[in-house]
């Protein structure tokens, strides 16, 4: 009967040209791959941004975020939607699952703004905006710009106008965050008591402003031959010209601005600032922060980011200096290259096992060629589904070279074994690929089985690891394709008959070696079948440890890489000033700044988005890691304390994750998130709570996002009063919000810009609460009414910021762990504190990295089960058999057990990673069962043996194959497990489990899974007797 190989091997012309297509399209579909650092696992996630200058957190939170809220809840596939109000401002993030187009639900998010703009106040400057971002992303390029000359104005014009407004065109860019914004803006202070003697409002010089600086279109002249423009200077450009202008007039004599105040050339925001520093800089800086948007390729937007501002920097002027403070692609590309490096050092291993072997060069370059083969031939089918080269999609190619070249081994070895009879080279050829044809088969298919399970997780953990799945399911399968092609035709071309080879001491010294492990496990397996009851109650023992250290063992999320970067959060006092927060910030700074590891960083503080005033960032860029002699995560414990000593104000402080999960921007890794309908029971609570977290084992910067103690001042409105005196609560809130909201009162228009006319009263009329009491308030009869003698002026708490999770008002708790403290431990204790604290009506919930962890952990051993069930469905196929299937899966405890105790050793949680090592051991240690029993049921079939002798013949035979695939996988395994370079932390947990598992296996399984056999065929002869005297009944 002919066998697959057979026309590939009478047709060698067709084979090679078949191989060069392979090779060709391979090639030229590499060369096309984007790089990565990981396959997206964005979730499409959208900020919706509103504004409403002065308004308090809870007016923000009431008539701004909670309309906009109730139209976001309709949109279809919506997981979760938080929002944060400020002073002035409210951010809403809604983030949809992986299913949704974000264009699509960018445009059912610009719908429910539209349906809701009628429900929010008349009064916002601008309607609600969004933008495609992730605010928790952390930005892919940071730009400082400093200027020792220019003043800090003039730098934001560069950084706002030139470059961030060009830069967020370029395609993958969400928005250009900037830091330490100083925009230019010409603002008026006035002085109250100046206002009072002269009997003007704060309302007439707004009105008066407004009036005074106007752009309106003046028409055109149409004469009888030339037609005039008529312009007329109705702009005031700066302070300087704002100074003169006539507010109004007492005693015949003009009152002018310069005589109620000052006017100034500011900035819009004058309460935050931003410092770039590094060995030569300790500027105040314009910090540009570019985000990308959700499912964008970080390498590429950044790529074409730095090719237009190097572009752009030809029009800066040579007295600003434009630093890259960090590019993350940078570390996207030393990862990747370093797996390529380890992919390569995999190849070298593998090839090296084969001659260590086989001790021919022949026959060592015949199967690998199965390895470049195999794997140019997987960039075919990447190419065509859009995969990138990232770190998953190169692991599962480096895996895959430890047993893509098992196939074509066990070729080799079979036909090598049939020359060695005596058969010439060609026929050899033919019977050894006829007879092993189904093996390979067997072996190719189920252990691509292994990862179909893969295939049909869902979340962040499917999407995560669906590339990695199906690109090595694909080397696999193109490798059992070369191995019954190539590999055969080759064999019966090149190979030399062991009469025609000449053998070196050497050779004739590893035979000797060779021939005395065989010995030794001859001994070992007749120990085995003599003693078979002992070999399986110690299997059974085995089990039973297995499935207990699979439950007790620590279980992590995916592990902490060192990227050079940490990200520091600060926060002070609630209510602290604007002066007094630079301060501490710098305390902190100079603290960072002292540290040998830090190579450059800056840091900001500050009011701006959804930032509080009473909040700051540091971001610092650490020298390479070859440089330092400490990793980001233990340069963390080494500044923790000293940050700590700094009196007033709290760092915390985070190594980047790889994955940023969640929408929620915290000052630490994980969060839990607490809900009730009552506030006031949930703000008592949620303190408690925090309290008591600070009690349980292995979490520290333990923080929350409640801030209701900001000092505030209540004016209560005497409504009988005001009404007597003809005020009205809308011309005492317009007073207010004239003197203290920094309200804009007019615009500046320029070719380029426009910016704004502040207006708002004297600094050291801001600085005590009594200074109210010197506003006046025009009644309806155009009378200045005291502010003092309708209203009482009152001190006390109030919120800073106000949150929602869904629609509900919420508090979340953000926690990080301690070094090599398990996140499955931290996360049952806070759900046993929880359940001993909180009454039943405050509802817990964990989010981004912590849910995520928590709803991948529960699926983990239902894939295992799963991964398992598939590997003995397959396999029952191929055999026909619901027997030999479980002799083959027989040694899977061994290797589990293996891989758990590797990782214990080594004091490594079972991450998601190492967790994938488990599942691919099931696919591997397999084989060495299929590569013994197809050879003992052919024995027993052909040559009438029975069950103890054939397995025994059968793991003598094929002795050299099973060690050859063994090695070969544990070699290609064994440079992820060394973990060397960028990104090695995560790798390093999967490749321990594979090495580890492999090593404890390989030498049980030679001597456990006979006995199994045995056993197994026993039972198996037994049900056909009993089914056969059971016909015969019949």
């Amino acid at each position: 009967m002919k066998g697959i190989s057979d026309i590939f091997i009478h047709r060698p012309v067709m084979t090679t040209l078949v191989m060069f297509g392979i090779l060709l399209f391979g090639i030229t579909g590499y060369r096309l791959l984007p790089v990565s650092d990981l396959p997206n696992v964005d979730f499409p996630t959208i900020e919706v941004t509103a504004s409403l200058p002065g308004a308090s957190p809870e007016t923000m939170a009431s008539a701004v975020a909670t309309p906009l809220e109730k139209q976001f809840s309709t949109i279809a596939g919506l997981d979760s939607m938080t929002s944060a109000s400020q002073l002035g401002s409210t951010q809403v993030v809604l983030q949809f699952n992986l299913s949704r187009d974000i264009d699509a639900a960018a445009q059912d998010v610009q719908s429910a703004i539209s349906v809701a703009q009628g429900n929010l106040p008349d009064d916002m400057p601008n309607p609600p905006s969004f933008r495609k971002v992730n605010p928790a992303d952390k930005p892919i390029i940071y730009f400082a710009l400093t200027s020792p000359t220019l003043p800090l104005s003039d730098l934001d014009e560069y950084g706002e106008t030139l470059l961030a407004q060009r830069i967020s065109m370029v395609s993958g860019v969400a928005q250009v965050v900037v830091y330490g914004s100083q925009k230019y803006a010409v603002r008026i202070r006035l002085d109250p008591n100046k206002l009072a003697n002269k009997g003007i409002g704060l309302d007439d010089v707004a009105s008066a402003v407004e009036k005074g600086n106007v752009n309106l279109p003046t028409g055109i002249l149409d004469g009888h031959h030339v037609a005039y423009t008529v312009q007329a200077t109705g702009q005031l450009k700066n302070a300087a010209a704002y100074m003169p202008l006539i507010v109004a007039y007492r005693n015949g004599s003009p009152v002018r601005l310069e005589d109620l105040g000052v006017v100034l050339d500011s900035v819009e925001n004058d309460k935050t600032a931003a410092w770039y520093v590094d060995a030569a800089h300790n500027d105040r800086s314009v910090v540009l922060a570019i985000q990308r948007q959700p499912g964008t390729n970080t390498v590429k937007v950044a790529g074409d980011v730095r090719n237009l501002v190097t572009t752009l920097q030809k029009q800066i002027p040579a007295s600003v200096s434009l630093h890259v403070l960090y590019d993350r692609s940078g570390p996207i590309r030393d990862s990747v290259n370093d797996v390529k490096l380890t992919l390569m050092l995999a190849l070298v291993l593998v090839i090296l096992v084969i001659f260590v072997f086989l001790r021919n060069l022949s026959a060592t370059v015949i199967p690998s060629l199965a390895l470049p083969m195999s794997i140019i031939g997987t960039f075919i089918v990447m190419y065509y589904l859009g995969y990138s080269l990232d770190n998953l999609s190169l692991m599962a190619l480096t895996l895959s070279v430890g047993f893509v070249v098992d196939d074509a081994i066990v070729m080799l070895e079979n036909i090598v074994r049939h020359i060695e009879m005596g058969e010439g080279t060609f026929s050899a050829a033919l019977k050894g690929s006829r007879e092993i044809g189904f093996t390979i088969l067997s072996m190719t298919l189920s252990l691509a089985a292994v990862f179909i399970p893969v295939l049909f997780m869902g979340g962040i953990i499917g999407r995560l690891f669906h590339e990695f799945a199906v690109t090595i399911a694909a080397a696999i399968l193109i490798s059992g394709f070369i191995s019954l092609t190539l590999t055969p035709m080759l064999c019966s071309r090149f190979l030399n008959p062991p009469s025609q080879e000449r053998h070196s001491a050497i050779y004739d010294a590893s035979e000797r070696v060779f021939n005395k492990m065989l010995g030794i496990y001859d001994k070992a397996l007749e120990w085995s079948l003599n003693h078979r009851r002992l070999v399986i109650f110690l299997s059974g023992i085995n089990l039973v440890l297995t499935i207990y250290l699979f439950i007790a063992i620590p279980k992590g999320f995916i592990p902490s890489e060192d990227r050079s970067a940490i990200f520091a959060f600060t926060q002070a006092a609630e209510g602290i000033s604007v002066d007094a927060m630079m301060k501490h910030q710098q305390a902190v700074a100079a603290v960072v700044r002292k540290d040998p590891d830090v190579k450059s960083f800056f840091s900001t503080m500050g009011a701006r988005g959804s930032r509080s005033s009473n909040t700051g960032v540091i971001f610092m860029h650490l020298k390479p890691r070859s440089e330092r002699k400490y990793s980001a995560d233990q340069i963390i414990e080494r500044l923790r304390p000293k940050l700590a000593k700094i009196p007033g104000i709290m760092a915390f402080l985070q190594n980047l994750p790889p994955i940023q999960i969640g929408g929620h921007l915290t000052k630490a890794q994980y969060q839990v998130t607490l809900q009730g309908a009552d506030t006031g029971e949930l703000y008592k609570f949620a303190p408690i709570f925090e309290t008591k977290m600070h009690s349980l084992e292995g979490l520290h910067d333990i923080t929350s996002d409640l801030e209701i103690k900001n000092p505030q001042v209540t004016v209560e409105i005497d409504r009988n009063k005001a009404a007597a005196m003809g005020v009205t609560a809308e011309a005492i809130e317009n007073t207010l919000y004239y003197a203290y909201g920094s309200r804009e009162i007019s615009t500046i228009y320029t070719r380029n810009n426009t910016y704004r006319v502040i207006m708002e009263v004297e600094t050291h009329f801001k600085r005590d609460p009594s200074a109210l009491s010197l506003l006046y308030v025009r009644s309806r009869d155009g009378q200045l009414v005291p502010l003092k003698t309708i209203a009482n002026i009152t001190q006390d708490l109030g919120p800073l910021s106000i949150n929602h999770t869904g629609q509900a008002p919420s508090v979340t708790l953000s926690f990080n762990l301690n070094p090599e403290f398990p996140l499955s431990k931290a996360i049952s204790q806070v759900e046993n504190l929880a359940r001993k604290t909180l009454p039943a009506d405050i509802n817990t919930s964990f989010q981004g990295t912590a849910e995520a962890f928590r709803s991948s952990i529960t699926g983990l051993g239902l894939l295992l089960l799963m991964a398992i069930l598939v590997i003995y469905m397959v396999l029952g196929i191929l055999y026909e058999s619901f027997i030999h299937p479980i002799t083959i899966l027989s040694a899977l405890p061994f290797a589990g057990f293996g891989a758990l105790v590797t990782l214990l050793l080594f004091r490594i949680d079972l991450s998601i990673y190492a967790f994938v090592g488990i599942i691919m051991l099931v696919g591997l240690v397999k084989k060495n069962g299929i590569i013994m029993i197809d050879f003992a049921l052919e024995a027993e079939r052909k040559e009438g043996k029975g069950p103890v002798e054939a397995i025994h013949e059968a793991c003598i035979v094929r002795f050299r194959p099973i060690m050859m695939t063994t090695m070969a996988a544990l070699m290609g395994t064994l440079p992820i497990a060394l973990g060397f370079g960028a990104g090695a932390e995560s790798r390093r947990p999967l490749g321990l489990a594979v090495v580890g598992g492999l090593l404890f296996s390989q030498f049980l399984t030679l001597v456990v899974t006979p006995v199994f056999y045995v056993y197994m065929d026993e039972f198996q002869s037994f049900l056909s007797r009993r089914f056969k005297r059971r016909g015969k009944k019949e």
